[in-house]
């Protein structure tokens, strides 16, 4: 009995702190799975009438915007979240060189490039990917990628 006390104490902590390490990350979400596919084929879809005048595609436009603008408050309430946050954060900034940086431009230019949009297509994608990615597993790796993002941003 001596012998299973040391063993009883390290498992334990071993279980304590495995679950407060899991309770720094938001569990999976459906919804926010969910709604960023939702975004990413929208946002896709939309880059690529670009090439045409922005305001015949403004009702899109402003309802793509209000899409984001819901899941970053979404994100912004769901607690040990502040990597999705930031990268919603980030996706929605038009100061910045993903979806809302891209609307923004469209908007300034009218019409973009195809060059252009097939570019900013490829870093959009990879972005909403990388955010698909982290969500659906909270791997470290991915959680990396992410903050490697975030900081170069």
């Amino acid at each position: 009995m001596k012998n299973a006390k040391p063993f009883f104490l390290l498992i334990f902590f071993v279980t304590f702190l495995s679950s407060c390490s899991i309770l720094k990350t938001t569990p999976y979400d459906q919804y926010s799975f969910q709604k960023t596919i939702e975004i990413k084929i929208d946002a896709t879809h939309l880059m690529e009438k670009a090439e045409n005048p922005y305001q015949e595609n403004i009702s899109e436009i402003q309802e793509l915007k209000s899409e984001i603008a819901k899941i970053v408050e979404y994100e912004k309430y769901k607690p040990n979240n502040e990597i999705t946050y930031k990268m919603w954060l980030l996706i929605a900034n038009e100061d910045k060189n993903l979806l809302a940086g891209f609307l923004k431009r469209w908007e300034e230019k009218d019409k973009l490039s195809s060059f252009f949009i097939t570019e900013a297509k490829g870093q959009i994608t990879e972005a909403f990917d990388l955010l698909l990615q982290y969500e659906s597993k909270k791997e470290p790796a991915t959680k990396n990628q992410l903050l490697e993002l975030l900081s170069n941003n």
